[in-house]
């Protein structure tokens, strides 16, 4: 799916998958010519990944 889609299916902008794809920590993607293409897979694997179960775990990570 393209970035537009990718933002909604997580609920975030466009602008901070931009950010991610830039700067590093979001979900995986691929690069086809000019496109930016995001499996639903790899976007369900870093929900996965970034998944907390409680304010400690978040303290521990920073």
């Amino acid at each position: 799916m393209r970035t537009t889609q990718a933002a909604q299916y997580l609920d975030v902008s466009e602008s901070l998958l931009e950010k991610f794809r830039v700067f590093g920590g979001g979900p995986r993607y691929a690069k086809i010519g000019r496109s930016v293409i995001y499996r639903r897979a790899s976007l369900d694997d870093w929900l996965v990944a970034s998944e907390i179960r409680n304010t400690s775990d978040h303290m521990e990570v920073a």
